[in-house]
């Protein structure tokens, strides 16, 4: 399989109507050839499809789900808009058909309760039921039939067999009664029970459309974010143009109280932006010339004008609606256990209705047959496979949403239930605790070595660096108009440092260890003043060539406001938090200290991160990485749950399975609790849709009969089956009130 035509889709299932639709559309999918994973998750109706596009159509992948009664909206540059459509279309239809049900149905109730003797009682009834079952409840029937033609059955297979068998049975009874006057039998009919189930079901799929609407809140209002057209500037002349033709740069305008359409770089101009809905941060950031703005973010009082470097889906807010949209359709580890409950819970219920019925017929007495059609319809009301469907992804979605309106991205939903386990967190240094942004804050040169050409020197190394640390160097000697030598030959020796050559002799940058196994001679004062800026928390990079030390260069970076209390807080949730840094022992200890870290390791390469991420697994930790920069990826690929920092690297962010998008630690607790309170909350919908079901089968079958001659009302079972669902999913949306 050609893995650079595999591509990874979204698209959204229309007519889903319980969980077993789900699976029977996953099931369909994975079977085509060149669907490499599929993925359909009930509570948002999307599937998430990973397909080889040199096998495999979406028109293809469309085909195949219409052919079990379903559709997928392939169109992906209209998809939201079509969605919702498709949305309201069918809950107007639904409300419409409950709407109607219920009114039809209530007579029917009052005539079967208390005026069953009323001449033409069962005719009024038949003529009242008739229209309920098969014109507002025909979605049933006709799904059911769809799915029977395909092998396969699911909750409208149930409320179809119940309904229809009820009403067929009431139906002959209205029309020959005297088959059972004959015998001596009284010829009941259950036209309100038929009736009542349509309409509480229906009902019950209204309130459960509402509601699974609200869990899906969070990616609307990102959606909502994205403006729709742009104000530019075109031979300088200001224009408005739809958001779709906009093009990398472009020149854009802002002003006061817009969204700010793409990202881009302020040419000109200055103001505060409200990021709070990408980066949760509820104070305005000041914007000015050279600074970054995000698609979606609110300009404030001033107006500037910037260029567009970011657009459509390559934006920042594209990106984290994917991700979001992505995570909420991914499937938690448990979730697997209930799909294959789901998929075969229908059959296994129908089995139990006929298994039901003859045991009704065997040992009911007189009014046996009664007895068993009674139970056995009622067995195929009450069973609910939606609860058991929308237990783990309705939880997920309002988890995952949760997380994004605080800036933290979750990746997918097994990174979510693995959050909660976690009791190791390994933190990087530089731009994980402190701000990332470290400047020089001294230069000592030795007395040799004090000339403008070494100085040109140091700079085009650093210039050549991708270390973080190397950035500080190069803002210095840009602020003192220092020009760069040329250099002959450049080497990046990872986690150490850089070499370079130039006319002919060798020139070193680095860390102190790298420094001491290669050096000849250090100067005295060097040491000395390098010691005393180490103990002061300062970074210390060497500048040397093969005849000794020529300079040390100090670097600061200060720790984070939020750090001290972050760590504080992992504590007191019994993790044990440490601290890998590739930085000298003295400033690690000393950063170690300002913020309540007992373990720490400094002068670590990457693969080292790796390794101790290792060996901490090994001991039956589950260990959490925190890092930011290229050089943690492979310690994040390594951990079991990878946490990046926003404003990290994009290798960083791609690995992790979680981002926090404004970098700071204090939303590592909250995202650790979310875990801990969206896992208990999927705990608790489980046992509720297993227990409802466990407990309300063997009573719709009549177990209590022989006790108390209790037998459920097939209405009564029709109005439990609906609130099931509803009640599932309105747990689920407790978690957005959740105080993390």
């Amino acid at each position: 399989m050609n893995n650079d035509k595999i591509i990874k889709a979204t698209f959204p299932v229309l007519d889903m109507t319980c969980a077993a639709c789900a699976v029977s559309v996953e099931s369909m999918l994975t079977s085509l050839d060149g669907v490499t994973k599929a993925s359909v998750n009930f509570a948002n109706q999307d599937a998430l499809v990973e397909y080889d596009t040199t096998k495999v159509t979406p028109e293809a992948l469309r085909k195949t789900v219409q052919s079990i009664g379903y559709d997928l909206i392939i169109d992906i540059s209209n998809q939201d808009v079509l969605k919702e459509e498709a949305y309201n279309k069918h809950y107007s239809a639904l409300k419409h058909r409950t709407i109607w049900a219920t009114i039809l149905s209530f007579p029917i109730v009052v005539i079967g309760m208390f005026f069953m003797d009323m001449p033409y009682a069962n005719w009024i009834m038949m003529v009242l039921a008739t229209p309920v079952i098969f014109y507002f409840g025909r979605s049933f029937f006709i799904n059911a039939v769809k799915q029977a033609k395909n092998g396969k059955a699911n909750m409208d297979t149930l409320v179809a067999l119940s309904t229809g068998i009820a009403y067929v049975f009431s139906l002959f009874n209205t029309l020959f009664p005297e088959f059972w006057h004959r015998q001596g039998l009284h010829a009941h009919v259950y036209f309100e029970a038929a009736a009542v189930v349509i309409a509480f079901i229906s009902l019950g799929k209204l309130l459960e459309e509402k509601a699974k609407s609200n869990t899906s809140s969070a990616i609307k209002k990102l959606i909502g974010l994205q403006p729709k057209t742009v104000r530019m500037l075109v031979n300088n002349v200001e224009v408005e143009k739809p958001i779709s033709d906009v093009v990398v740069g472009d020149i854009v305008i802002v002003r006061p109280g817009e969204k700010i359409p793409v990202d881009g770089k302020v040419m000109n101009g200055h103001s505060y932006v409200d990021e709070s809905m990408i980066s949760g941060e509820s104070i305005p950031v000041q914007k000015k010339q050279d600074d970054k703005v995000y698609t979606g973010t609110i300009n404030q009082k001033g107006s500037f004008q910037f260029v567009a470097e970011k657009i459509g889906s390559d934006t920042l807010l594209s990106q984290i609606i994917k991700m979001v949209q992505e995570a909420q359709g991914s499937k938690a580890p448990v979730q697997k256990v209930v799909d294959k409950v789901a998929g075969i819970f229908v059959p296994v219920v129908i089995g139990i209705s006929i298994l039901t019925f003859i045991v009704w017929m065997l040992f009911g007495g007189d009014a046996a047959f009664t007895h068993a059609l009674l139970t056995s319809v009622t067995v195929l009301v009450i069973a609910c496979p939606c609860a058991l469907g929308l237990a783990t992804p309705t939880a997920i979605m309002v988890g995952i949403g949760k997380g994004a309106e605080l800036g933290i991205l979750i990746k997918d939903a097994e990174s979510l239930e693995i959050g909660h386990k976690v009791n190791a967190i390994v933190l990087d240094k530089t731009g994980t605790i402190t701000e990332g942004h470290p400047e020089v804050t001294d230069i000592l040169w030795a007395a040799r070595a004090d000339d403008e050409q070494l100085k040109q020197v140091l700079y085009a190394m650093e210039a050549k660096s991708e270390h973080p640390l190397a950035d500080a160097v190069v803002r210095y000697f840009q602020l003192q108009n220092t020009t760069k030598a040329d250099i002959d030959t450049f080497e990046s020796i990872t986690g150490m440092g850089v070499v370079a050559t130039q006319s002919e002799m060798r020139y070193y940058a680095g860390s102190s260890k790298m420094m001491k196994d290669g050096i000849k001679s250090i100067d005295a004062k060097l040491q000395t003043q390098a010691t005393q800026w180490q103990e002061e928390a300062k970074t210390v990079i060497w500048f040397w060539n093969d005849d000794g030390a020529l300079a040390i260069v100090a670097i600061a970076d200060k720790v984070k406001a939020t750090s001290a209390a972050a760590v504080k807080k992992l504590h007191n949730l019994g993790i044990e938090v440490y601290m890998l840094t590739g930085d000298n022992s003295q400033t690690a200890k000393v950063i170690a200290e300002q913020v309540g870290i007992n373990h720490y390791h400094a002068e670590t390469l990457p693969s080292d991160k790796a390794v101790f991420i290792k060996e901490l697994q090994s001991k039956g930790k589950i260990v959490a990485m925190v890092g930011d920069g290229i050089n943690d990826s492979h310690a994040l690929a390594q951990a079991d749950m990878s946490i990046a920092m926003g404003k990290g690297s994009d290798i960083a962010i791609d690995v992790a399975k979680m981002t926090l998008i404004h970098s700071d630690l204090s939303t590592i607790p909250a995202a650790l609790n979310l875990s801990r309170k969206t896992v208990n909350t999927i705990r608790q919908n489980l046992f509720w849709a297993f227990i409802y079901n466990l407990i309300g089968i063997p009573i719709a079958a009549g177990v209590l009969y022989p006790i108390n001659e209790f037998l459920l009302d097939p209405m009564i079972a029709g109005a439990a089956m609906a609130l099931s669902s509803v009640s599932v999913v309105s747990n689920s949306l407790r978690l957005k009130l959740a105080r993390l």
